[in-house]
């Protein structure tokens, strides 16, 4: 059993307080029934949200825990690798900034939990009427079962996920994030490749956080492009890791597909993207915007 745990959130222009508190909450009573102890520290990566940043410094007035502000960003990567050295205790508890707790037992499932590196998993919430317009949140049910424990278990670490992770500190000390990783995607699919590289055990556990509020359909095209760019950055290193790459390989071994490409994505893409940001978004279209978009990169 856990008996100390440092509970690590990157953050970047996000306010993070309520799911602080909640952690905070959690973390109290378990530490009043048990020998327990915890810490929470928040990093922010250079956020540039003034109001966000005031709200978030609350957090310093909630006992054992931190918010730590970084004036320049260091890129998804470098941000825990700050974290992991912050920490104080052996065990440490990743998860990201834009979540909710709706278990009571959340913390204490991990306490329970036995391997070096357990995954919990993310939830999908939202009100689906509300939402049913929403891109990322109509891309994330379609994948639902992609988050589910048993499926999970099934892939191992091809699929690897920062968003809720416990991991022993020496770990991550002795293989930390590459920190080439300087923009959004795929550090954490490295990450667990390099792990398991290096011997160790991925265990995949049924003890989800929840997802429930989304970002603009522009502002997830903008993520899955910034996404795209780095896949294509790191594809030797991530090769086998990703379907984009494998399935770009594929249609790009037809001579034609690279010079036709050339001449229509400027205004094919122009015009899926436009229709994405829009109303009624189709995640049929997403998944074929983004492989064109991958396989314009390498034009």
């Amino acid at each position: 059993m856990i008996n100390s745990l440092s509970i690590l959130i990157p953050t970047y222009n996000n306010e993070c307080l309520e799911l602080v508190r909640d952690l905070q909450a959690q973390a109290s009573i378990l530490s009043s029934e048990n020998d327990f102890e915890y810490e929470i520290i928040v990093a922010d990566d250079g956020s540039t949200d003034k109001n966000t940043i005031e709200k978030n410094c609350e957090i310093n007035g909630l006992d054992n825990c931190r918010y730590i502000e970084r004036k320049e960003n260091a890129g998804r990567a470098a941000i825990r690798n700050f974290l992991a050295k912050e920490a104080k205790y052996l065990w440490l508890l990743f998860l990201d900034s834009d979540l909710k707790l709706d278990n009571s037992d959340f913390i204490r499932n991990y306490m329970l939990s036995k391997g070096n590196v357990i995954v919990g998993g993310l939830k999908i919430g939202g009100n689906p009427i509300t939402l049913k317009d929403n891109l990322r949140y109509k891309y994330e049910k379609k994948c639902e079962k992609q988050h589910n424990y048993k499926h999970r278990q099934k892939i191992g670490n091809k699929e690897f996920r920062t968003t809720n992770f416990l991991i022993f500190k020496d770990i991550i000390i002795r293989t930390p994030f590459d920190e080439n990783f300087k923009y959004y995607g795929y550090e954490d699919v490295l990450f667990g490749k390099s792990i398991c590289q290096k011997g160790y055990h991925i265990t995949h556990i049924n003890n989800p956080i929840l997802l429930d509020e989304y970002e603009t359909n522009y502002r997830f095209i903008l993520k899955t492009e910034e996404a795209c760019r780095t896949l294509y950055q790191f594809r030797k290193e991530l090769k086998g890791y990703s379907k984009l790459i494998t399935y770009s390989e594929l249609i790009t071994r037809m001579i034609f597909v690279k010079p036709l490409l050339n001449r229509l994505f400027p205004w094919v893409g122009l015009h899926i993207k436009s229709r994405l940001t829009g109303n009624k978004p189709s995640v049929l279209w997403f998944n074929i915007y983004k492989l064109l978009y991958y396989i314009h990169l390498d034009i």
